[in-house]
């Protein structure tokens, strides 16, 4: 069996495009129009980015995660590993490829579980380009636990009424529509008693209570909403699945989407990294510069060891899917969400605090770099929660041990082992 890290020279010259046009004409985006990448975009910033999505469709890279059926090149994991890398430079860079959150995964379970109308009406805008939308799952007192979600859902005649609360739902405030997840039968298990439906976000009955934020963005500002469904009416075709199939949607949704996220991590990381060895070497405190500071060496040590670690680990991740699916890589998906949160957190603290003052400042792009650790703790369920399915994935390929005493315990192994070499025991001893 051969391993290859190597990359077929046609995709390889994608990725060199991808590489110099974010470089040259998507990150100078991100400082002429900062934040304004989910909004819907006026006349003259449409001016500026449809000719740049055009050049993106161009080469073929247009929503690259999905198949050529729906307009895109069916890339595999590991490709898309490769170029999310790349793309993950620029907050807008995913909108300019067609590949932004929340509406990658959207996108996905639509094309999956959507009816052919469904996927005329919500889809094909989606892939165009034209519209955004929300996913609309976790509630204030729940979290991200399905078990207690309250929002319900109950037919009446050819509608569903839904009622209930949503926070935290990104994007609601720029979505053309809402994916949300409601409680359709109580009284059987939150795996098979929720169903997903599509709603139009001008829909009777939806009311933002407010925007909410980040912590590096003002009180009320922000994309991700707190959602009141005050019975909220849509037509029984506004079904997406089957009653009771919600959880399979969202874990297929969240499986892809958790890789993404760390595939884009990986690039936030190099970055940081790119600033600290800069830094170590242009500036000098008593006597020599700092990259000859043993603390300093070791700093950037252990961040070159940790991002290379993170991303052979995606690497390998998006590999495996391809091969097996997402179900059969939930324990290397969720390994990929741990460490993610973590290494960003340690490469953009050392390369803030090696800045020194204008690394906390905020004419740097540490600190919001810096935003994205904890976030990343957090978004598609919270670092501990994956720790236990890493934990109780491992433990499955063990064993409990057949005695009182570990299997390692050494006498009894000793004995084996003499046991089994007894002859040429004796004859060194009895050479001696």
């Amino acid at each position: 069996m051969a391993w290859d890290f190597s990359t077929e020279p046609e995709f390889q010259a994608k990725l060199d495009w991808a590489d110099a046009f974010i470089r040259d004409e998507v990150e100078p985006l991100d400082l002429a129009f900062p934040h304004q990448e989910f909004n819907r975009p006026s006349p003259p910033l449409r001016r500026v980015i449809d000719p740049l999505k055009q050049r993106v469709r161009d080469q073929g890279l247009w929503a690259c995660h999905l198949g050529p059926e729906l307009g895109g090149q069916g890339y595999g994991q590991l490709k898309l590993a490769l170029l999310n890398e790349i793309l993950g430079r620029s907050s807008w860079a995913p909108i300019i490829f067609g590949c932004q959150a929340p509406d990658t995964g959207n996108a996905e379970i639509i094309a999956l579980y959507g009816t052919e109308e469904q996927k005329r009406t919500y889809l094909q805008p989606l892939l165009d380009g034209e519209i955004f939308s929300c996913y609309s799952m976790t509630e204030p007192h729940a979290g991200s636990d399905p078990k207690m979600f309250k929002t319900r859902a109950r037919r009446e005649g050819g509608a569903w009424i839904i009622d209930g609360e949503k926070f935290f739902s990104s994007n609601a405030r720029n979505a053309s529509f809402l994916i949300v997840m409601a409680v359709t039968n109580p009284d059987v298990s939150a795996y098979s008693g929720m169903s997903m439906f599509l709603v139009p976000a001008d829909t009777p009955g939806i009311e933002i209570v407010r925007h909410v934020g980040t912590m590096n963005e003002p009180l009320g500002e922000g994309l991700h909403g707190w959602i009141r469904y005050n019975q909220v009416r849509v037509p029984a075709a506004n079904l997406l699945g089957v009653e009771g199939q919600a959880f399979e949607v969202a874990q297929a949704r969240l499986g892809g989407g958790r890789i993404h996220h760390a595939m884009r991590t990986i690039a936030r990381c190099k970055q940081a990294f790119d600033m600290m060895c800069e830094r170590v070497l242009s500036r000098e405190t008593q006597g020599t510069v700092l990259a000859q500071k043993q603390l300093v060496q070791a700093a950037i040590s252990d961040s070159w060891t940790q991002i290379m670690q993170l991303r052979l680990l995606v690497l390998y991740t998006a590999w495996l899917i391809d091969q097996k699916a997402t179900a059969g890589a939930r324990k290397e998906i969720s390994a990929c969400k741990i460490e993610a949160a973590r290494v960003i957190h340690d490469v953009v603290y050392r390369a803030m605090h090696i800045h020194g003052a204008i690394g906390v400042s905020n004419e740097m792009p540490l600190g919001n770099m810096w935003m994205l650790a904890p976030t990343m703790g957090i978004v598609d369920g919270p670092t501990e929660v994956h720790q236990v399915t890493v934990a109780r994935q491992v433990l499955k390929e063990y064993g409990p041990s057949e005695s009182i005493f570990p299997s390692a315990w050494l006498p009894p192994r000793i004995d084996e082992a003499r046991a089994r070499f007894a002859t040429a025991l004796e004859e060194l001893a009895g050479n001696l």
